[in-house]
């Protein structure tokens, strides 16, 4: 099993910045893919960021020159830098990763708000 936890939630302004991390416990030495996804009120989980082990990234259009998702692998951890902050991209964003036998986690997600 592994386990995600997510922090660096919050509400922020329009235009503002913040970082997620999501740090990882458990059976991590066969994970590879690691990301974000997130829910917004109304809307289906949507893919936000995404990365490989070898630094391989993938951004939603939403997103790409906005976020930037980094990874530490020594740590198993991930991060989403995002500046530029809309209302748009308020929602609950969840960790996500996926084993080399392609099981998937999910973290207890952390509430964005961007409001003024």
């Amino acid at each position: 099993q592994v386990q995600l936890v997510e922090s660096g939630g919050g509400l922020v302004q329009p235009g503002g910045s913040l970082r997620l991390s999501c740090a990882t416990s458990g059976s991590t030495a066969s994970l590879n893919r690691m990301g974000w996804y997130r829910t917004a009120p109304g809307n289906q989980r949507e893919l936000v960021a995404t990365i490989d082990r070898g630094g391989y990234t993938n951004y939603a259009d939403s997103v790409t020159g906005r976020f930037t998702i980094s990874r530490d692998n020594a740590k198993i951890t991930v991060y989403l830098q995002m500046n530029s902050l809309k209302p748009e991209d308020t929602g609950v964003y969840y960790c996500w990763t996926r084993n080399v036998f392609t099981k998937e986690y999910w973290g207890q997600g952390t509430q964005v708000t961007v409001s003024s």
